[in-house]
């Protein structure tokens, strides 16, 4: 296959790549990488004997990606505070029902807990609909072994789905109204917005200011935004943008400080269960593009692409 054709075929594939690597690591510039990789060696292969091109990059790509969560695991053990999965974010209008599905936080968040083949086998089989020989053939396991994979993949992704989504204006107007509220710490507007089980995650990686727990309950997430208004104020943002995270409704705000920042939430019955805060400048940079050009000169170094 001669080189601009192997290249067509594999941008023909590197949307589908990246998707399935997002999903296997939970990071937008890892993914890239992943699926950079992929592309190098798939153009060291005799490609014109490839039968099924997009089989044999998911194949590529899931070990490529199998090899960094082994490194993964050991930066997890080492994080400071609760870990996010980078933001995948879209205007508000791009959104889709799908995405919602397969790259929610609560969905990452349950594949973290799996061990790289199970994760792995469940991406293939269950999200991407890859066969049992197919996913036997990528993970260099019997098709016995992938079975029993997803099925304990998919027992412990089924604790954490979401019991009830409500209609997507609702959910915007529950995240709106919580944005505004927890920047002026108004606590009898959060705690109408609250479900009394709420939990409230926030990642800055230790290198911005971040809860170092998950915080669970309404009562105490109220005091958290009580608190950071007596001491810091109503903290309005220079710029802000409403997007979608993950298929979730939220907000991409520029701080005062120069600083990105995205929040979402997920909501059920009328009240947000779930909200996501991530600070961590190292998995914001990739959203510098979304800003206005004559803001960008506002941004603090840590927030910079590389």
């Amino acid at each position: 296959m001669a080189k601009d054709t192997c290249a067509e075929e594999f941008e023909r594939h590197r949307s589908y790549l990246g998707a399935l690597a997002y999903r296997m690591l939970g990071s937008v510039s890892e993914a890239e990488d992943a699926v950079q990789e992929a592309f190098l060696r798939w153009h060291q292969t005799h490609s014109a004997e490839i039968d099924n091109p997009r089989a044999y990059l998911s194949r590529i790509t899931t070990r490529l990606c199998l090899d960094q969560l082994k490194l993964a695991h050991r930066k997890r053990e080492v994080y400071v505070g609760p870990w996010l999965p980078e933001p995948l974010v879209e205007a508000e209008a791009d959104s889709a029902q799908q995405l919602a599905e397969e790259a929610s936080y609560a969905l990452l968040l349950a594949l973290e807990r799996l061990s790289p083949p199970e994760r792995a086998a469940f991406i293939l089989h269950d999200l991407f609909d890859l066969d049992y020989p197919q996913v036997a053939a990528a993970l260099e396991r019997s098709e016995a072994s992938c079975r029993q994979l997803c099925s304990r993949a998919r027992a412990r992704v089924k604790e954490q789905q979401s019991r009830f989504a409500p209609a997507p204006q609702e959910a915007r107007s529950l995240c709106q109204a919580f944005f505004q509220a927890s920047r002026s710490g108004d606590t009898q507007q959060l705690q109408s917005l609250l479900a009394s089980g709420a939990r409230f995650h926030s990642d800055g990686g230790g290198k911005r200011s971040a809860a170092l727990r998950t915080i669970f309950g309404r009562e105490k997430i109220c005091r958290l935004f009580a608190g950071l208004a007596r001491k810091l104020g109503p903290r309005d943002p220079l710029w802000q943008e409403r997007v979608t995270i993950n298929g979730l409704p939220g907000v991409l705000t520029l701080e005062a400080d120069g600083h990105l920042q995205t929040l979402a939430i997920e909501a059920a019955h009328g009240a947000i269960d779930t909200v996501y805060v991530v600070r961590n400048p190292e998995k914001l940079a990739h959203l510098v593009a979304r800003l206005p050009a004559e803001l960008r000169p506002r941004l603090a170094s840590a927030t910079q692409p590389a």
